[in-house]
């Protein structure tokens, strides 16, 4: 359908079961599609065959730099995401062009790595590109213009959203659907490492592409297990509060860095490379022996807290399993406990006077005492935190949180039942 038929459709969208939108917050998404829908125009032209795709950002739950470790970990999709306005252009090229930046463009007839590209968003769209056609299938060009609601650097990883949208529409289009969500988050993570130059791990594609609540066994890391948890999360009486802090994530590289190196030092010791091949029993047997080879107790701590971190994410995920959220919002606090005692990734240590993230898990303390739970979220140092907050706090919550961050530092989000899709609409 064209751009006007397209727009009046719109609102039949599921947006309540998508967004959990309410009857207040239906009209902002549907005016969402209408501000996508003009963009393409606007860009492109109109089109007779317009399609609507989405990617979710994703939230990690539980486990706690552990997934590097070859762990376990919880995450969950978000009501943000990437949408995006499709349709074929009848050339060999991919065009792409996001809200507020550049048009990226790239020619199915000449996809390589390219360091010149490491970085940019035109690399992950070939690295995505290249493993459909590895795999067979003969791809097109299209166009797109998406827009994004995806927080940037707030650890819901907007660049995995944008990926797993690409990959999204590459297997609606040329490939039937046939490639699975789980095949797309590897796709995806393919072209981070390999075409955009950013070793990353699989949890943040593989939260948006299945969407929901997903635990991820990564013990081994080509075929990891992944198992959607299917909780309703609406019925928890919590909300999931993501806290801007306002730290600043430069010159913090060493830092995120030296988490990965402290808990190998203590894997080695045990003649592996990561500390889920090491048996916890025969670490604290040996913590006095680990302690004197390794002469880093900042590193003994970090594999510490590795052990039980592992242990916790998969113990939240039963709780869900089993509808027990009093028992899950326990966990959820021994984690955040353990990453600012243990892990120690709460204030960069060469930065003693810049404590932003640990002053607001302080405030998160003071407002809910006994209730909800927080943590750190994702890498540390910088960035977010993650509170899940009972409805009847919410305002006192969130008015606490702004009066010492700055108004809309606390955004009020849940969880996305589903992840990338295409809304198919007749």
């Amino acid at each position: 359908m064209n751009a006007t038929e397209l727009k009046e459709k719109v609102k039949y969208i599921d947006t309540e079961f998508v967004y959990s939108a309410t009857e207040k917050t239906k009209g902002f998404y549907e005016d969402r599609f209408k501000t996508a829908i003009d963009g393409f125009v606007d860009t492109f032209g109109d089109n007779d065959n317009l399609r609507i795709f989405s990617a979710p950002g994703r939230t990690e739950i539980g486990g706690n730099h552990t997934d590097h470790q070859h762990g376990a970990v919880l995450a969950a999709s978000l009501n943000l995401d990437v949408i995006g306005i499709v349709a074929l252009n009848g050339t060999n090229k991919i065009r792409i062009k996001s809200e507020g930046y550049p048009m990226d463009e790239i020619d199915l007839d000449n996809i390589k790595v390219d360091e010149a590209l490491f970085g940019k968003s035109a690399s992950l769209i070939m690295g995505v590109a290249s493993k459909f056609i590895e795999k067979g299938y003969k791809l097109q060009g299209f166009d797109a213009y998406t827009i994004s609601n995806v927080l940037k650097g707030s650890g819901m990883s907007s660049s995995a959203a944008f990926e797993v949208l690409v990959g999204t529409v590459i297997n609606s289009l040329f490939a039937n659907g046939e490639i699975s969500n789980v095949e797309i988050a590897q796709i995806s993570q393919y072209a981070e490492n390999v075409y955009f130059g950013k070793p990353c791990g699989l949890m943040d594609q593989m939260a948006s592409s299945v969407g929901n609540i997903i635990a991820i066994d990564f013990a081994s890391t080509e075929n990891p297990v992944v198992e959607r948890i299917d909780f309703d999360f609406t019925k928890s009486g919590h909300a999931i509060c993501i806290i801007d802090t306002g730290a600043d994530h430069a010159d913090l590289t060493d830092e995120y860095a030296s988490i990965t190196v402290e808990m190998r030092k203590v894997a080695n010791y045990f003649g592996k490379d990561y500390l889920n091949d090491v048996d916890k029993a025969e670490f604290m047997a040996n913590m006095a022996k680990v302690r004197e080879a390794v002469k880093d107790d900042r590193a003994v701590l970090r594999a510490f807290h590795y052990f039980n971190e592992t242990t916790r994410a998969k113990e939240e995920a039963v709780a869900l399993k089993n509808g027990d959220f009093d028992g899950f919002l326990k966990i959820v606090k021994k984690s955040g406990l353990s990453s600012y005692m243990y892990l120690q990734n709460v204030y960069a240590s060469s930065k003693p006077a810049e404590q932003a993230v640990s002053l607001s898990l302080a405030l998160c303390d003071e407002i809910l005492g006994d209730r909800g739970a927080f943590r750190v979220h994702g890498g540390g140092f910088a960035g977010t935190i993650q509170a899940f907050v009972p409805y009847d706090m919410l305002d006192e919550f969130k008015n606490g949180i702004e009066a010492v961050l700055g108004t809309d530092s606390c955004k009020v989000l849940a969880v996305r039942p589903v992840g990338g899709v295409e809304f198919k609409i007749k």
